[in-house]
């Protein structure tokens, strides 16, 4: 039993076998109210709380983070519900990338870049429609066209496409003198083989080619890369690039609900996630302030993040 309840409980002597209630349901028949409720009335004169801020709740960064980082993907969303998602959670949100090729498709994507902006949101160009580009000899074109719609970050892949030795660092080098850079790690083939040790060597020299961030590969489905077949974390693959990359500078793909969890439970609530889905932007939040039963232990306890203290933050 948590420590709260039990003093809660020590305060209030609530006879459990009445099973009785009170006409109108107003409580379990002999209790007694717990001392310092006050009545609804009482508080009314006391102003408007608007956000709620009364809990010692664990601290998160404030924007532009360098840890922390919630990494959103937009599957094509109408810019309509992207304004919408901003309204409520764009303080929640770090980057968001457009994948699947969707922004090359779509309409309005200049003005759902300008959004992010103006949320103070980055915006990224997922990794195949790099590697497509780079694999066609259309590098030009690519940077042109980015810029020409405002994106401030690029995903630097070799999940599709084996680009050969050297040539995904001379990229990232590349493109860091304009861009933030998001180096991705590991293979979108559920049949390729998983190594730490080169997963760790990888990010180790993806960051020393320029990038702000190293992402370990989830995918959208949660099951390959980080993941096994039936979405479980691979702890060892996450304990040796814990090890040797400093964790700040790694954003973990994690897609599912279960997989944030694990993360937030075992690194803290400054671990870097993406691939968060827009509808749980604001579940994954509650998750890192302790508001959850998951997690409620970071707010018992006041524990602010594992990473305090680490190594020097990626930053953009």
């Amino acid at each position: 039993m948590l420590p709260a309840i039990e003093w809660v409980l020590s305060l209030t002597p609530v006879r459990l076998r009445d099973k009785g209630r009170r006409p109108g349901g107003s409580g379990v028949e002999g209790a007694r109210a717990l001392p310092g409720v006050p009545r609804r009335e009482a508080v009314r004169d006391s102003g408007e709380l608007g956000l709620a801020d009364f809990l010692a709740l664990p601290e998160r960064t404030a924007k532009p983070r360098r840890r922390g980082v919630t990494h959103v993907i937009d599957r094509g969303l109408p810019i309509s519900t992207l304004e919408s998602l901003l309204d409520l959670a764009g303080a929640h949100i770090d980057f968001v990338k457009f994948g699947w090729g969707t922004a090359y498709v779509s309409r309005h994507i200049r003005a759902k870049v300008v959004a992010c902006a103006e949320a103070k949101v980055r915006c990224c160009v997922g990794g195949t429609l790099l590697e497509l580009a780079t694999v066609q000899g259309k590098l030009r074109e690519f940077v042109r066209w980015a810029d020409s719609l405002g994106f401030d970050a690029v995903e630097v892949s070799e999940g599709t496409v084996d680009l050969g030795p050297g040539i995904k660092e001379g990229l990232i080098a590349a493109l860091a003198r304009d861009f933030c850079v998001l180096a991705e790690v590991g293979s979108k083939d559920a049949e390729a083989p998983v190594r730490a040790a080169a997963w760790a060597a990888q990010m180790t020299r993806d960051l020393d080619a320029g990038a702000s961030f190293v992402v370990a590969e989830g995918r959208e489905s949660g099951t390959v890369g980080l993941y096994g077949p039936d979405g479980s974390v691979r702890e060892s693959l996450v304990g040796t690039v814990l090890s040797r990359v400093p964790a700040e500078r790694i954003i973990f793909e994690a897609p599912s609900g279960a997989q944030q969890k694990w993360f937030v439970r075992h690194l803290g609530v400054d671990v870097n996630l993406g691939n968060v889905a827009p509808d749980d932007v604001i579940a994954l939040e509650t998750l890192r302030r302790g508001l959850r039963s998951d997690t409620a232990g970071l707010a018992m306890h006041r524990q602010g993040s594992r990473l305090e203290g680490a190594a020097p933050y990626g930053t953009c």
